[in-house]
């Protein structure tokens, strides 16, 4: 018995080996069953598709982007700026509803980042919002207004820790000037007593998102993934946040696949497996069961970045979440407040934007799912209940007629989704083939949409 236990574990390890996960010393919540609850907020979250992230910190005072203003940096000089971080502009019920102008269904804040700066109250730190001039708990309001108006708090939490002495140095550089000698044990329970605090004083979480997993990751050329320095202790700490919160679910940054005990898969800058845009995690194996994320930015940084230029456009970002739907992810995409705490009118924009195009087109996105066509050069196609949506972005790169192969439908009509004119279609079951004649699309339109009502052979 005891010979087969060991050389079950020994084919567990090969196997989250052979899945991309590079992982020796972490494997996970080994005996994670979900909750029905979480169960339930995974379908929702499928259905969303569409969420806000909040980039946002004491580090916002310098211009600097958040998650490497300390590294390297003097962290008593750093410290200073909590003393300047005044945000008298921060408007929580404002933030939630430019959330939900801009068809968003849920909000990503960030907690606490690399920085180890504390945008909540919390015991176990002095170096954290409360400390400001400001002197207000951010997340606590923002909680309230999510419940308020119907919006889903997730809560950004940063493994990594440039700030804190306990934290030991990892692949970057912590700030200078820390005294004392890091002491792995006692950071991991202070992340549980923070994680504890925000699981129980701010109402229902929806998600803790990860990040930082890789800086105590040593890229090898023998070990996909690399060879983890030290354990984060995910059995504990997954376990934890399920314990307290049995719907919460986790998700975390690591760029590898998913770990036991993870609730969703995220993407940072990166359609899954795509690559897109600079991503991160072009060669994690994707999950097949678990719900999907892409995470990006409306610039050219997470947060608030002195001379910033925010030059993506209303339709490449809406291009952007038509293709994360297309790949069967939610498009998780991100603001960057000021330190006074307002958002740029750039960004407002960009999202009114979007969300004045969900309001036409939302039923093509939200509830959808991944059809069995690929993402093509001309777009993508999402499927839900009796009907697929074809997206056409790049009509240029259709002459006139789309032809889809593979297709095992019945097709009952065709129709453009915004005129509701009909298209002519030629369809050959035994080839399954369908040809769609489309010598009218709108080259100057963010998207054409031609819908096709089928019914199951």
């Amino acid at each position: 018995m005891w010979k087969k236990t060991i050389s079950g574990f020994i084919l567990l390890l090969a196997f989250l080996t052979c899945q991309g996960q590079g992982n020796d010393l972490d494997i996970g919540e080994l005996d994670y069953l979900p909750s029905a609850e979480n169960l339930r907020n995974r379908e929702w979250f499928r259905d969303a598709h569409f969420g806000m992230f909040i980039h946002w910190g004491v580090s916002s005072v310098l211009g600097r982007e958040i998650g490497w203003a300390l590294s390297g940096k003097d962290v008593n000089e750093y410290r200073l700026n909590m003393y300047k971080f005044n945000p008298v502009k921060f408007d929580a019920a404002a933030i939630v509803k430019l959330a939900k102008d801009g068809g968003m269904k849920y909000i990503t804040f960030t907690t606490r980042h690399h920085d180890s700066f504390s945008m909540f109250n919390t015991r176990y730190s002095d170096w954290n919002i409360m400390n400001t001039p400001y002197g207000r708990d951010v997340l606590k309001m923002l909680a309230k207004e999510c419940h308020k108006q119907g919006i889903r708090l997730f809560c950004y939490y940063s493994l990594t820790d440039f700030y804190h002495p306990d934290y030991c140095q990892g692949n970057t550089s912590k700030g200078v000037g820390i005294t004392g000698e890091c002491n792995w044990e006692e950071y991991l329970q202070f992340m549980k007593n923070q994680l504890t605090e925000i699981l129980t004083n701010y109402g229902p979480i929806y998600g803790i998102w990860f990040d930082g997993h890789w800086d105590q990751v040593q890229q090898t050329k023998e070990i996909p993934g690399g060879k983890q320095l030290r354990a984060w202790k995910y059995d504990e700490i997954y376990k934890l946040i399920h314990d307290l919160q049995p719907g919460c679910m986790i998700v975390n940054n690591h760029h590898l696949a998913t770990f036991p005990g993870e609730d969703y898969q995220t993407f940072e800058r990166d359609l899954p497996g795509n690559n897109s845009g600079g991503g991160y995690s072009a060669n994690a194996v994707i999950s097949q069961e678990l719900p999907l994320e892409t995470s990006d930015i409306i610039g050219k940084s997470w947060g608030y970045v002195t001379g910033d230029t925010i030059n993506r456009s209303v339709k490449e970002l809406v291009h952007l979440l038509i293709g994360s739907a297309g790949y069967g992810a939610n498009l998780l995409l991100n603001i960057g407040p000021t330190p006074e705490g307002s958002v740029r009118e750039a960004q407002k924009e960009r999202l009114i934007g979007m969300g004045k195009w969900l309001k036409m087109f939302g039923e093509t996105i939200y509830g959808t799912r991944k059809s069995f066509m690929l993402p093509a050069e001309w777009g993508v196609a999402v499927e839900k209940g009796n009907k697929i949506y074809i997206h056409i972005t790049y009509p240029e790169k259709i002459m006139d007629q789309l032809n889809l192969t593979g297709f095992h439908y019945k097709i009952d009509k065709v129709y453009h989704f915004e005129s509701g004119k009909l298209i002519r279609f030629r369809a050959d079951e035994a080839a399954a083939t369908v040809s769609l004649q489309l010598s009218d699309l709108d080259s100057s339109a963010i998207d054409n949409v031609v819908v096709l009502k089928v019914s199951r052979r």
